[in-house]
């Protein structure tokens, strides 16, 4: 089967910078601000810089225990990264590979708008049409509690 391809917009009034840090730093506040759902994260590999693998684990919330997520890019000034799955979730169940890029760009009230392009090449016979629904809640939840974290935490990822 050939790539699909899904996108998503999320205004947010968090400012584009600190949003961007702070959904970078997924496997460090995910368990903090959602932890009937991510159990615990991990750098597994790397600095934090491109290449670098994280793990996030999962509670029974989720249909799968883990994820493996390799940066790709990251550009500090244009507030964009992409990162690939490289293991885990539904990879090699409904889907052979996947990755997410994601942009913020501020906005002239003072928030942001994020940009997300995921690109997944579903198995053979997979339909995945409600795995497209429940990705884009997944990253709206995602960018939402980010966002709820800074507001309440103004100093927190300045």
């Amino acid at each position: 089967m050939s790539p699909s391809t899904w996108t998503l917009e999320i205004e947010s009034p968090a400012p584009a910078a600190r949003l961007f840090k702070a959904v970078l730093d997924w496997h460090n506040l995910a368990p903090k601000l959602l932890p009937n759902i991510v159990a615990s994260a991990v750098g597994v590999q790397g600095d934090g810089s491109v290449g670098s693998v994280r793990q996030l684990n999962f509670t029974s919330a989720m249909p799968f225990g883990y994820v493996k997520e390799r940066l790709d890019f990251v550009d500090f000034d244009k507030f964009e990264f992409k990162q690939s799955l490289v293991e885990g979730g539904d990879l090699g169940k409904k889907i052979e590979s996947a990755s997410s890029q994601f942009k913020f760009e501020q906005t002239s009230k003072g928030g942001c708008v994020c940009k997300v392009v995921t690109t997944y090449k579903p198995l053979p016979g997979v339909e995945n049409k409600d795995e497209v629904a429940k990705g884009k809640e997944a990253v709206t939840g995602i960018i939402k509690a980010a966002e709820a974290h800074l507001l309440a935490n103004t100093g927190a990822y300045a």
